[in-house]
């Protein structure tokens, strides 16, 4: 058990991110999903510590002229420097060397259990820059992740587990939406890392500035 704990944390600080097994879907004829399973090892050590290192918040969104208190806590890093586990810094320069986009900033969801959740929404990087890559690691139970075209249509069902990034490509922030359900059987803690690109926001074309 020592020994497993030991090689948990080494994996947390010297970072171990591979791209091997990545697997891309095309959504349509501009918009693609990638997903990479095990992409971060010691990934459930990781949540633990950000579980209670992350100032989270409960936020509120305003919807169809009302204002509505978020199922689930958000926690924010413009900087990535300032980030609290340096393998945060580590996983940016990963992302930012394999997909030619500088990853800067974080935003993370913890989901405490089965019963919060997110509604279908576009990112707000959708409102700066039509074609977007954007990472999302997951960290700890392994919750339905769902996908469906803007306009309408039928939803697609993605399940990643702990250490599995889910990366959105082309216009999938444009044309798509996306959001992730309750779950009826309680279920365990949850935190979705969003890597977030300052370049991108700003409304320059993906890639590295």
């Amino acid at each position: 058990m020592q020994q497993d704990l030991f090689e948990a944390a080494e994996s947390l600080t010297t970072g171990n991110f591979d791209f091997r097994s990545a697997k891309r879907q095309a959504l349509d004829a501009h918009s693609w999903i990638e997903v990479v399973p095990g992409w971060m090892s010691g990934s459930r050590t990781l949540l633990d510590r950000l579980v209670t290192s992350v100032a989270w918040e409960q936020r509120d969104r305003r919807m169809f002229e009302q204002v509505f208190r978020e199922p689930r806590l958000t926690g924010e890093y413009r900087d990535v420097r300032e980030a609290p586990e340096k393998v945060l810094v580590d996983a940016c320069q990963a992302l930012s060397k394999h997909y030619g986009v500088r990853y800067d900033g974080l935003w993370m969801n913890f989901y405490r259990d089965g019963q919060d959740s997110t509604s279908w929404h576009r990112d707000t990087i959708s409102r700066h820059c039509s074609e977007t890559i954007v990472p999302v690691l997951t960290l700890g139970a392994t919750r339905r992740f769902l996908i469906k075209p803007r306009a309408g249509g039928k939803s697609i069902v993605f399940r990643p587990a702990s250490g599995d990034l889910i990366v959105m490509g082309g216009r999938a922030q444009t044309d798509w939406v996306h959001s992730v359900p309750k779950e009826s059987d309680g279920g365990e803690r949850r935190i979705s890392i969003n890597f977030q690109s300052s370049a991108q926001t700003s409304g320059k074309p993906s890639g590295m500035r």
